[in-house]
């Protein structure tokens, strides 16, 4: 699945000349939690997130400092961290460079780019311009809509056994010792011996996703450690 398919469209975004009063203002009202800066000619240049309104001087809730930060503290950092609790210009306040993803990405490289930069939700841009914003609910959407439905052809059991075959014979955990595998009615019986629980547990999820199973009866038992050992 692609960026475009699951992102949020017609996101809302705010002025850059705008104060962070108005922001705040916007995203109480709206119920969103971050939203877009753009410039004169619509371009993002930033974004607002409540995470950059909850640590004002104005309620009191600016970072304090240790003596022993004070004292090594950096003038221009010093001077940086002042205006950022202090503006009220939200282009003072913004977060940014923003980090983006483009409309053709995979759902993949959008997880990636939330885990390596540690964000919640991405703008998707076309030229510089939001057309989209996809969130981690966004995901969790796109998840949703490949739950397997009840409805449809059902597998024989004989296509089952098979199909529950070919997914682990690909797996770098399969089992180097004879294991078998038995469908009966669309419950799926493991058996035989693997070197680990988590090898087993494998088994186990691979039985499980496969279309058609019912349920998965897992006797299949860690192999003890001498016999690996080749005694």
């Amino acid at each position: 699945m692609r960026a475009a398919q699951v992102m949020t469209p017609d996101v809302l975004s705010i002025a850059s000349d705008a104060t962070v009063f108005e922001a705040a203002e916007l995203l109480v009202g709206t119920g969103v939690s971050a939203m877009p800066v753009a410039d004169k000619t619509g371009r993002m240049i930033g974004i607002i997130s409540e995470a950059d309104l909850i640590r004002r001087a104005e309620i009191g809730t600016e970072p304090r400092k240790s003596w022993l930060q004070r004292i090594f503290s950096d003038d221009v950092v010093a001077a940086a961290e002042y205006v950022t609790l202090h503006s009220r210009r939200v282009s003072d306040v913004m977060s940014k460079p923003v980090v983006t993803v483009q409309e053709d990405d995979t759902l993949g490289h959008v997880a990636d780019v939330m885990a390596k930069h540690k964000v919640k939700r991405v703008p998707v841009v076309r030229d510089g311009f939001v057309v989209g914003i996809v969130s981690r609910a966004n995901l969790l959407q796109a998840l949703l809509s490949r739950d397997p439905k009840e409805e449809g052809p059902h597998p024989s059991d004989r296509e089952i056994r098979r199909e529950v075959e070919a997914v682990v014979r690909k797996q770098a955990w399969t089992s180097p010792w004879p294991t078998n595998i038995f469908v009966n009615a669309g419950v799926v019986h493991l058996w035989g011996f693997v070197a680990s629980d988590a090898a087993s547990e494998a088994y186990r999820v691979a039985a499980e996703n496969v279309a058609g199973v019912k349920k998965v009866k897992n006797h299949l038992r860690r192999m003890p450690a001498y016999v690996g050992m080749g005694v």
